[in-house]
């Protein structure tokens, strides 16, 4: 064996070795996670076929040319490579491996066998169809499970810089803030795209969501867990048009109605309010806790997760409480408090108190 045909050789092999790990990955979340059927037939169907296509080179060339302890590569690694706080980052992670390597598979092939090339770079297209459905089911279950645990949720606006908007995200998710709304009506289109993107990142980082007010095409862009919408702004329905299935999209109401209108049209939560005189919004009327009490009874049988809005802070928290709401969005309670890390973990333990 020539050392160009070695080189090769070797190459194919790590490669289909990292593919046909990523494939069984992927494969054992729809199969468990899902309990999806018709998906796990696909991803065993693409793990045969990519066996079949291997079965075209010489296994004695592929086993000779394999040399784990002379790899440089196992030595070289990087602190992202032990980042899975997710298992949506576990698939997101696997469908990257198998693109990769099956990219890999593809270019070196061509130096062995052209039709082997040709049987990989199909398979190839098959798997980004394949794993982009399941990437995205898993990014939409991780926001979901994030959503269903949060209580405590915040708008906040730019910030007068981006490190102190970045340090505002941090040190509020270490005191108990689950969710993030940027909400900035002096800002610019491109202040709320940069300062949305930077906030998507650090927010899932601190295993929080991050959510744009209004706008869903920069929520979208910005790559945030979703956006939210008012009365005058777009229905949930359209909403979920511009951001799509894996994102999240809230709705503000006002009232019984508009609650049931948000949740045929395919609200994931809802916000309830005014409850109480707020210092930061203004509204004509508040629905006050009785529309809260309304919301917690007629919603048993359709039920989301819904935040109490509105005046909140933690003097009148247990008149909320006692609706059955243990879900708030705050503003002034945290952000003009004079610690407002003391304030959101004050309000935290009354919520789950």
């Amino acid at each position: 064996m020539n050392d160009s045909r070695q080189i090769s050789y070797r190459i194919l092999d790590a490669s289909a070795n990292r593919a046909a790990e990523g494939i069984r990955t992927i494969e054992e979340f729809v199969r468990f996670g899902l309990d999806d059927s018709q998906a796990a037939a696909v991803a065993k169907e693409l793990r045969h076929e990519l066996a079949a296509a291997l079965s075209r080179l010489n296994r004695a060339e592929l086993l000779a040319a394999r040399d784990t302890d002379g790899d440089v590569g196992t030595t070289l690694q990087t602190a992202a490579e032990y980042s899975r706080t997710e298992i949506a980052d576990v698939i997101t992670a696997a469908a990257e491996r198998v693109q990769q390597s099956l990219r890999v598979l593809e270019e070196y092939g061509k130096t062995i066998d052209v039709e082997f090339a040709r049987q990989i770079e199909s398979l190839r297209y098959r798997a980004y169809t394949h794993h982009r459905q399941i990437e995205l089911h898993a990014i939409a279950s991780s926001r979901s499970r994030r959503l269903a645990d949060a209580v405590l949720y915040l708008l906040i606006d730019c910030g007068r810089s981006e490190a102190e908007f970045v340090e505002t995200i941090r040190s509020l998710s270490d005191a108990g803030v689950d969710v993030f709304q940027l909400r900035d009506k002096q800002a610019s289109d491109r202040q709320l795209y940069e300062r949305a993107k930077c906030g998507a990142v650090i927010a899932k980082g601190c295993d929080a969501l991050f959510i744009v007010n209004d706008r869903a095409d920069i929520a979208s862009s910005a790559g945030a867990d979703g956006v939210h919408v008012g009365q005058d702004e777009l229905p949930a329905g359209m909403a979920r048009r511009v951001v799509g299935s894996e994102r999240l999209v809230g709705v503000s109401t006002h009232d019984i109605d508009q609650v049931h209108q948000a949740i045929a049209g395919g609200a994931d939560y809802i916000g309830c309010g005014p409850t109480f005189p707020s210092t930061t919004k203004s509204f004509d009327a508040h629905a006050g806790t009785a529309f809260l009490k309304q919301v917690h009874e007629e919603t048993r049988q359709t039920p989301r997760p819904a935040f109490a809005i509105g005046g909140i802070n933690q003097q009148n928290l247990d008149q909320v409480t006692a609706c059955g709401f243990h879900r708030i969005a705050v503003t002034a309670a945290i952000n003009d408090a004079e610690d407002p890390a003391a304030a959101a973990r004050a309000l935290r333990r009354q919520l789950l108190g």
